[in-house]
């Protein structure tokens, strides 16, 4: 549509024709580098096993004292979309979604001396080969036994819920079941069968942490 060696024509003219601004006409698309990136997210979990208080700016810093060139908004991104969460050596200063229900934290000072009295649940980044997988485990807390899990490349509340199903289906319930405040674990669908089955339910305050 523009002819950059127009004989008579500047690109500033043919803009001005087609009502179009001059930035359009250098604009080239970002394409991701999937080799790139999946390099970055296995840097990434590999420091995050070793430093797990490190946020995105931090990270972002480590990453290119290796060589990457990146900036923190690409950091950010792909830490979020590994569900990496930062673990503080301090209070939890992370805000719950206030649209979210909340249940009570009730394990604190409870003594765990039988099978199927507390299960738990949660959500870890696994890297593959090529692009990552998440892995959602349910654990009874005093056989330490992993009751059930499954794999998905996303983590959408409707394949936590049906992770529960599939395991309340294969054992006994429990009495309680603990997670932390993810919003997989507060959504409708999932509490709604615990409500159904009766199970009380637990949350930790203390995001993406719920395991014993």
């Amino acid at each position: 549509m523009i002819e950059a060696k127009h004989e008579d024509l500047s690109i500033n003219r043919q803009c001005e024709m087609l009502s179009i601004s001059r930035s359009r006409v250098y604009y080239k698309p970002v394409e991701h580098d999937d080799e790139l990136e999946d390099a970055l997210m296995k840097a990434i979990d590999k420091e995050h096993l070793k430093c797990p208080f490190y946020g995105f700016r931090r990270m972002t810093v480590h990453l290119q004292s290796l060589g990457y060139a990146i900036n923190r908004k690409r950091i950010r991104r792909l830490m979020k979309l590994m569900n990496i969460k930062v673990i503080y050596p301090h209070s939890n200063t992370s805000k719950p979604n206030s649209d979210h229900q909340k249940y009570p934290y009730l394990l604190r000072d409870v003594v765990i001396n039988r099978a199927n009295q507390v299960w738990s649940t949660d959500i870890t980044y696994i890297p593959m080969e090529k692009g990552f997988m998440y892995c959602m485990a349910i654990i009874d807390w005093h056989t330490r036994s992993i009751l059930h899990w499954s794999l998905s490349n996303t983590m959408e509340a409707s394949w936590c819920t049906q992770v529960l199903k599939d395991c309340l289906a294969k054992h006994d319930k429990p009495e309680i079941f603990n997670t932390d405040q993810g919003s997989q674990f507060t959504a409708n669908m999932f509490l709604e069968v615990l409500i159904e089955k009766q199970i009380r339910i637990s949350m930790d305050g203390k995001d993406g942490r719920p395991l014993p």
